[in-house]
């Protein structure tokens, strides 16, 4: 289950990179603030959400996929986020 949360993560990585080569940002710093805020939000969404809500369904249910896929899409609505405001942080001319 953890394989769309690693894919996302690598997914993130190139996401950063690119947005910063593209902008003229520097690439490996944009590329780490990106995982970091990605892998964060993901391990504080799994102990704030899943963990909670994991007792409340049956075992091997539709249901318990999907709550263990919470993380990864706030994760990624966090690192959309995080991209939009280092974009903004660049000066006019660079963007």
């Amino acid at each position: 289950m953890l394989f769309l949360a690693k894919l996302c993560g690598i997914l993130t990585l190139v996401w950063f990179y690119m947005t910063a080569k593209n902008h003229g940002g520097p690439l490996i710093n944009w590329s780490v603030i990106g995982l970091i805020g990605y892998w964060l939000t993901w391990w504080l969404s799994k102990m704030l959400i899943v963990v909670p809500l994991a007792g409340m369904v049956t075992q091997h249910s539709v249901t318990e996929f999907l709550i263990t896929q919470l993380p990864v899409l706030v994760g990624l609505a966090a690192c959309y986020l995080i991209r939009k405001k280092l974009i903004a942080s660049l000066p006019a001319a660079e963007q």
